[in-house]
């Protein structure tokens, strides 16, 4: 965090100062990271204890105090030595304290920020966006998946004053979120992906996710960019909510940013990017699906925006081998087994992404294996969604699927009611279950994926599958 002193922080966050016995001041300067984990606290550092569904991040304090603390946001006076800033609560101070942040950084006037959002591809797009950038000059962006009203005003107080690029990730599981992250941060170029039915249970359906997306273009300026994703029937009309400038990525012929002659093979995807202007090049993509070739397409729209030259894209796109660990990782080797690992999360779009790479990465003569659990939040979409993907493996010729815990139940069904299948269906209660049967009936050649929402934790299984036939 930039160095800011007690008073300044207490009057960001509309607090209270209490030296707690320490020899504190309001003059004193804090300048270390913020963080609300005190497992992740440095010296010199602020904990900001914040109350949870199920904890209460007071009690962590004394944690964080022993790793060396400077400064302890609370929502009421603890004992402990350590200087304390009293606010009514930590959520909100936290996001304060970011736009306070924030605002003083841009000030220096060389801060842009890019704001990204869709219901699939956000954590990837932000990565290749981050690896581009920082060829360019100082870029922060968010670790993993911090993209909520934590995680994201989190990234935000890494800004430095010599942070040229902020790359923000904002998710959201209700209208008013992203909203409510915008007015942190507002970006110069807002970047929507794609709306899908993920988290469509929470949000109450799919025009209220429509909705929440479309917070991330509503309030640009003029003078700013909203990179919108043409194919995308759900994304396009949010050109009529923005007042921003409008840059189209896309596969066809109406996006400024567009892909062709797309090659997918196991060591990921080659495709020729044309921009604006006409230049264009050839790029030989590691990050394996064809899906993340929109993501590569949105953070070169990004990119080209801020005025990086497309060989300097391209040349960040090709650094980039994996979108992030359990999102389409490629394990496993023995006997020519190829494990994929994309198990992080699981709607019913990337689900068929990842089934149909699975299908194009098929080696021949070999076998394709499809080991699915549970798509979450989808609420009164759950049952005809897991009917579909059940239907979309057998329509792709998937091998074999195996099926893991009661939640997935329903797409196992389906599977075997297609009645083309003949125990290409296997049902499992467990991930145990589900290693002992993969283990046992994998052959040479074979390439399994593992695929569900976090809830399911499939990802480990996909770990251990991965170690096993390494």
């Amino acid at each position: 965090m930039i160095a800011l002193t007690m008073a300044e922080i207490v009057e960001a966050t509309s607090g209270r100062f209490e030296p707690a016995g320490t020899h504190a001041t309001p003059e004193t300067v804090v300048d270390g990271a913020v963080t609300t984990d005190s497992r992740e606290v440095e010296p010199g550092g602020v904990f900001v204890a914040k109350r949870g569904e199920f904890d209460d991040g007071h009690r962590f304090a004394p944690a964080a105090v022993e790793r060396g603390a400077a400064l302890l946001i609370v929502e009421h006076v603890l004992d402990l030595p350590v200087a304390q800033v009293v606010v009514a609560d930590s959520v909100d101070a936290l996001g304060a304290l970011a736009t306070e942040v924030v605002r003083r950084v841009r000030a220096l006037g060389r801060l842009k920020i890019v704001g990204v959002t869709g219901s699939n591809g956000k954590t990837t797009t932000k990565n290749l966006l981050r690896t581009v950038l920082e060829q360019v000059g100082p870029t922060v962006a968010a670790r993993k998946s911090y993209n909520n009203e934590v995680g994201a005003p989190t990234t935000m107080l890494e800004l430095t004053e010599e942070t040229e690029f902020l790359v923000a990730e904002m998710g959201a599981s209700g209208v008013g979120e992203i909203a409510r992250l915008i007015r942190m941060a507002r970006p110069d170029v807002g970047i929507v992906l794609k709306v899908g039915l993920a988290h469509a249970g929470e949000f109450g359906g799919i025009e209220k996710t429509v909705q929440a997306k479309s917070e991330m273009v509503t309030d640009l300026l003029p003078t700013d960019v909203a990179v919108l994703n043409v194919d995308d029937p759900r994304v396009a009309p949010m050109a009529e909510r923005t007042t921003a400038r409008v840059v189209w990525f896309g596969l066809g012929d109406r996006a400024a940013v567009r892909a062709t002659d797309l090659v997918v093979h196991p060591r990921g995807t080659e495709f020729t990017i044309t921009v604006p202007g006409g230049e264009s090049a050839r790029v030989r993509f590691s990050v394996l699906g064809e899906h993340h070739v929109m993501n590569a397409l949105a953070a070169t729209s990004a990119a080209l925006e801020l005025g990086v030259p497309l060989a300097t894209i391209v040349a960040g796109l090709e650094q980039v081998t994996l979108a992030e660990q359990w999102r389409m990782q490629v394990m496993g080797g023995r006997d020519d087994i190829t494990i994929i690992n994309d198990a992080y999360n699981a709607s019913p779009d990337s689900m068929a992404a990842a089934l149909k790479t699975l299908a194009q990465v098929k080696r021949p003569g070999a076998r394709t294996i499809a080991v699915l659990g549970e798509m979450s939040e989808l609420g009164e979409f759950s049952g005809e969604e897991h009917d579909r993907i059940g239907l979309l493996a057998v329509r792709l010729g998937i091998s074999q699927l195996v099926v893991v815990g009661e939640g997935a139940r329903r797409l196992h069904i389906t599977a075997i009611n297609e009645g083309s299948w003949d125990g290409e269906s296997a049902y499992v209660e467990s991930a145990e279950e589900a290693f002992d049967l993969v283990t046992a009936s994998a052959r040479p050649g074979d390439t399994v994926l593992v695929k569900s929402s976090n809830s399911a934790g499939l990802r480990h299984l996909g770990d251990r599958l991965g170690e096993w036939f390494a």
